[in-house]
């Protein structure tokens, strides 16, 4: 097994110029963190003289939009369910047992496994030269598909999110899902991880050697950053008031708004602020906020910006930014914030803020779900705000370039192979 040291190695002589065929699977083109990253990694490949395809199950989304015409968008076909089970056991007939209750649960399985046959199809006609995949069912789907195809397709499978801290139901996760993982993922030519936090996690949780893993930081701070920070903004009446407190990420459990909305409440108690928070959310879900809102007595002071394509602007004209999240993987818009020079207050979730904020000498760092604990770094942070140019020099150390030259280096294969 080589280990990681010897990996990094590798990658940071990567070769510049790129000629490949790199397929990137995804469940769709919608706004998600893991669409948006991978479709900015799939356009910097491009650009760089690599043959690009985005095979997608559900071609729609606003993302769809933002791909460039010399990347193939390649809608996958969904097939009946009796076909796509028969797909898993001929794919490998000796764990099908293993795959049979995570992928095929009515309730907890695969929502694209409907897909399988096609991407099977696609990799035995289009035969790239590597297939990039970046969800844990997908990923599954990816080292099944090259076994039907029968093709010497590279494939590199990306953890994004703290799995040992996801979803809920952690134990059958953990029991059922893991142990399908850790069969598949031991059959790809590369495990990449956004954190080291999520790297150590996923070898811990389904049992494989942490030597296996690279961790690749996404390469969040596009070449457009300068231009995305002075375009204009939707809400431009929000900022005219009191000090305004951001938060954005859509309105799920994992980012834990009640939490904020009570840390907001208390220091709100003691002076004139605003709280904004961005990031899609269900009629039901705006609905809660706004009714804890009432409850804690801050509804007047409480705006829910819904989705923003591109928050950074509003970042900028913040007091401070907030992330209160349960779990993370590698939170993009904390490092946007910290590159809008905006001061940062992030819960210490798994896994990647400590991370980002080097151990929280960039930004405090305080209990999950304590809100009071939250409330005082907010305080503190505003009493207190650190040098905006120290937080821009902060997210320069996760460069753009290096992160696409580290991506570029797995796929074309200059981290170890595990077959």
């Amino acid at each position: 097994m080589v280990e990681v040291t010897e990996v990094e190695q590798r990658i940071e002589r990567a070769p510049a110029p790129l000629e490949a065929h790199l397929a990137f699977l995804l469940s769709d083109l919608t706004g998600g963190g893991v669409q948006r990253m991978v479709t900015i990694l799939a356009k910097a490949l491009a650009t760089r003289g690599a043959r690009v395809d985005v095979v997608v199950c559900e071609p729609q989304g606003e993302l769809s939009r933002d791909l460039p015409a010399e990347i193939d968008v390649v809608p996958l076909r969904r097939c009946d369910p009796l076909r796509a089970r028969l797909a898993v056991w001929r794919a490998d007939r000796t764990a099908a047992r293993l795959l049979a209750r995570p992928m095929l649960s009515p309730r907890r399985g695969s929502k694209s496994l409907s897909y399988l046959p096609s991407l099977a199809e696609y990799l035995r006609t289009a035969r790239p030269d590597t297939l990039f995949a970046a969800t844990p069912y997908l990923n599954i789907e990816a080292v099944l598909a090259r076994r039907l195809a029968a093709v010497p397709t590279r494939i590199v499978l990306s953890e994004r999110n703290h799995f040992s801290s996801g979803k809920p139901r952690k134990d059958w996760r953990r029991r059922h899902l893991g142990q399908a993982m850790r069969h598949a993922y031991l059959e790809a030519d590369a495990i990449v991880a956004v954190s080291d936090g999520v790297a150590s996690d996923l070898a811990s949780a389904i049992g494989i050697p942490r030597a296996a893993i690279t961790t690749l930081y996404n390469p969040t701070l596009t070449p457009d950053f300068a231009a995305r920070l002075a375009a204009p903004i939707a809400h431009p009446r929000l900022f005219d008031g009191p000090p305004v407190i951001l938060s954005v990420g859509r309105l799920a459990h994992q980012k834990d708004h009640p939490t904020l909305l009570r840390a907001f409440a208390e220091v709100r108690a003691r002076r004139p602020l605003r709280l904004a928070i961005g990031g899609k959310g269900s009629p039901k879900q705006v609905a809660r906020v706004h009714e804890l809102a009432d409850q804690l007595g801050i509804r007047a002071d409480v705006e829910v910006l819904g989705f923003l394509p591109n928050p950074v602007p509003y970042m900028a004209r913040a007091a401070v930014f907030v992330l209160s999240s349960c779990f993370e993987g590698f939170p993009n818009v904390l490092l946007e914030a910290l590159a809008s020079g905006v001061p940062v207050v992030s819960t210490d979730c798994p896994s990647g803020p400590r991370e980002i904020l080097d151990d929280g000498a960039y930004g405090p760092l305080v209990e999950v779900g304590d809100h009071a604990a939250l409330a005082e770094a907010i305080a503190r942070t505003l009493d207190d705000p650190p040098e905006p140019e120290r937080l821009k020099a902060r997210a320069a150390a996760f460069d753009y370039e290096t992160a696409i030259a580290r991506y570029q280096a797995v796929l074309l294969g200059e981290a170890p192979a595990l077959r």
